[in-house]
C-alpha cells in the first residue's frame, strides 16, 4: 500500500559507545598480560621503565607503570579489580572511560613521582584500580543519582576494606601511587560532573 509519506524507522539506542567502552577496558588488560609475557621471558628487564621518582628519565614510567607487574600473581590479582571497575565506568561509554583512564593516570603517575622515595621503581595497575574506585563512589556523591550512589555504596562495601589498607605506609607497596590514584578518580568525578552540568545548563539571554 502506498502512503503519501515515508514510513520513518523506530528510534533505537546506539548502544555503540558501550561497546568500544569495553573493549577499551579489555583491550588494556590484555596489553597488561602481553607485556608481563615479554617481561618474564626478557628476565623482568622491562620493569625499569617504571616510575623513579624525582629522576627525569624515569617520568615517562608514568605511562608505562599501569602494564608493568612484578609477577603474574601480582598481575592476576591486579586484573580482576580492574576489569569490574573498568567495566561499570565503560558502561557510561567510550569516552567517559577513556577520560578517567587518562586523569587517573597522569594525576597518580605524577604524584608518585614527586612524593615517593628516591631510588624506588613503582610498577602496577592497583594505582588505576583505586582511582576507578574512588571514582564510583565519588560520581554518586557528586550527581546525587540514586543509582550511581548505589553502586559507589558496592564498591564501598566490596573493597572499602582493601583501599583502606593500600593507603597505609608498607615496605614493598607504592601506597603512593594508590593514594594520588584515588585522588585522581575522585577529580575526575569532580571535572566530568561539572562538564556535564555545563552541557545541560540552559543557555541565557543577554
Amino acid at each position: 500500500m502506498l502512503t503519501g509519506m515515508e514510513e520513518r524507522p523506530a528510534r533505537t539506542r546506539d548502544h555503540t559507545p558501550v561497546v568500544q567502552g569495553l573493549a577499551l577496558v579489555g583491550a588494556l588488560a590484555a596489553v597488561m598480560w602481553v607485556v608481563e609475557a615479554v617481561d618474564q621471558a626478557a628476565g623482568g628487564r622491562l620493569d625499569r621503565h617504571g616510575i623513579q621518582p624525582r629522576d627525569a628519565d624515569g617520568v615517562d614510567g608514568v605511562l608505562w607503570a599501569p602494564f608493568l607487574h612484578d609477577g603474574f600473581q601480582h598481575l592476576i590479582g591486579n586484573t580482576v579489580p580492574f576489569l569490574l571497575l573498568g567495566v561499570a565506568i565503560a558502561l557510561g561509554g567510550l569516552a567517559r572511560v577513556a577520560a578517567v583512564t587518562v586523569i587517573v593516570v597522569l594525576v597518580g603517575g605524577l604524584g608518585t613521582w614527586l612524593v615517593a622515595p628516591d631510588n624506588t621503581i613503582h610498577i602496577g595497575a592497583s594505582g588505576v584500580v583505586f582511582g576507578y574506585a574512588a571514582y564510583l563512589v565519588a560520581r554518586g556523591a557528586f550527581s546525587r543519582s540514586l543509582a550511581q550512589i548505589a553502586l559507589g555504596l558496592v564498591v564501598a562495601v566490596v573493597w572499602g576494606t582493601t583501599l583502606l589498607r593500600g593507603l597505609v605506609p608498607e615496605t614493598g607497596i607504592s601506597w603512593q601511587g594508590h593514594l594520588f590514584g584515588a585522588i585522581g578518580g575522585v577529580l575526575a568525578a569532580w571535572l566530568l560532573h561539572r562538564r556535564r552540568v555545563r552541557a545541560t545548563a540552559p543557555a541565557t539571554a543577554a
